[in-house]
């Protein structure tokens, strides 16, 4: 089965409704372009056109069409630079940046019966110390978002900015908590685009670690997301090189990996 079957259905975060619409909220230039084979959405930042994870492409697509599609929208007066969801080669495209992994995690099975050995016994001791979990609030939401930023730095690495997350369509966003004494100790923040859903941002305070909080959290968020008939859940890129544990953490919710395109150059 190829990598395309194998996610029939999935749809990318950076290619959905809410996106499009966090990134215009904070200024960013969108274009959504229809294609023959597909759909694209399209940022623009000066001469530069970029295509992250896209295009969306239409069923039984070939690789020709695929390629015909990107070349297509390298035809205007400046660079194009495309991510695709699942690799694409041949004449015209020219790669800069090998391929990433993502841990997406299906959602229409048994999601206990998926969980490796060692997180399913972590889950167990979390609940059997009475870690319960909650959606959270706005004012969870912005707390996460602080939290995280100060993680981030604290860490090293990079995310989306904080205005483009405080303006994602309050629809879209599911927010879980654990509150400690009554206060906010730990909290995940998700997105749902159709019948998918990306994990957005995630806060633990040492309290939280110790307990386990973000295995009982991650579950119920993903319970919750299957009950609304949500098919996958993007848990984000997976680098077992600089971020062992946390690769560790998500491929043990039974998520599998999906091999993306390489970064590229699209000639026209």
């Amino acid at each position: 089965m190829d990598n395309c079957a194998a996610f029939d259905g999935f749809l990318p975060f950076q290619q959905s409704e809410p996106y499009a619409a966090a990134a215009a909220a904070v200024g960013a230039r969108l274009r959504w372009c229809d294609l023959d084979a597909g759909r694209a959405l399209v940022v623009e930042r000066g001469p530069l056109r970029l295509i992250s994870r896209g295009p969306v492409w239409a069923a039984a697509c070939s690789a020709r069409d695929q390629r015909r599609a990107l070349r297509q929208l390298a035809r205007w007066p400046g660079l194009t630079i495309a991510t695709p969801e699942a690799p694409v080669q041949g004449f015209g495209l020219v790669p800069l940046v090998t391929p990433m992994h993502h841990a997406v995690w299906r959602l229409d099975t048994d999601l206990r019966t998926g969980l490796a050995g060692k997180w399913r016994n972590r889950l167990a001791a979390a609940e059997r110390a009475g870690v319960t979990v909650r959606p959270g609030s706005r004012e969870a939401f912005d707390r996460l978002i602080a939290e995280e930023l100060r993680q981030r730095l604290t860490r090293g690495y990079r995310s989306l900015p904080r205005d483009f997350s405080r303006n994602l369509p309050p629809d879209a966003l599911r927010v879980w908590e654990w509150r400690e004494r009554g206060d906010l100790a730990a909290a995940m923040a998700f997105v749902r685009h159709g019948c998918s859903a990306t994990y957005h941002l995630g806060w633990a305070s040492d309290a939280a670690r110790d307990r386990g909080a973000h295995a009982v959290m991650l579950l119920a968020a993903a319970t919750a997301l299957q009950a609304e008939g949500v098919r996958w859940l993007d848990l984000g890129s997976v680098d077992t090189e600089r971020a062992p544990g946390l690769a560790r953490f998500k491929l043990g919710t039974g998520a599998v990996l999906r091999r993306l395109g390489s970064t590229m150059l699209v000639l026209p």
